[in-house]
């Protein structure tokens, strides 16, 4: 019993570590990990050394960055935030048909 009771700080010390250091970095990776993984073209991104571009092409693990004038190539876990997501959707909506009906077309 006097064994056990030693052994209690020290299981209560791992466990202590795992939910306040383990855990929330596991978090954190998984989080960086999908926001790399979700990166499209147009994405206005900043890298781990500071530089900020949009997202040109993406490649199996590299990604091209438009800076300025310049266009950059770096590794795709060089990409530490992404600002604003690219716009995925057309400027402007393709214009749908109008039918005319048969009142109008008797009126022209």
């Amino acid at each position: 019993m006097g064994t056990l009771t030693a052994f209690i700080p020290i299981i209560l010390m791992i466990v202590l570590f795992y939910f306040l250091l383990i855990r929330p970095q596991q978090k954190r990776q998984k989080e960086v990990t999908n926001m790399q993984n979700s990166l499209a073209k147009g994405d206005k991104i900043i890298t781990i050394g500071g530089l900020h571009g949009v997202v040109e092409a993406i490649e199996d693990g590299t990604v091209v960055l438009k800076a300025g004038n310049t266009k950059l190539t770096f590794d795709r876990n060089a990409i530490r935030t992404v600002l604003e997501k690219g716009n995925t959707a057309p400027a402007v909506a393709p214009a749908e048909p109008v039918e005319e009906t048969a009142k109008e077309t008797e009126e022209k």
